[in-house]
């Protein structure tokens, strides 16, 4: 068994855009989708969490990309 042979990884983005028939802008509409469920999900853990379990850290929401 030769464990220096690997398949080539594939690509996320070529992935999401064959997904979506080539359409770059409705792969980009969905993630933006997933993003708003992703956030809102992390709402509800972050208010229904206690700061005791956390050790009074809680995810920052709001925090900007750049």
């Amino acid at each position: 068994m030769n464990l220096n042979t690997r398949e080539p990884q594939a690509d996320p983005v070529d992935h999401i855009i064959a997904w979506h028939d080539g359409d770059s802008r409705a792969a980009i509409e969905t993630l933006m989708e997933d993003i708003q469920h992703l956030r809102l999900q992390l709402a509800l853990a972050t208010a229904a969490m206690g700061t005791g379990f956390t050790r009074g850290w809680k995810p920052d929401a709001d925090r900007n990309a750049g």
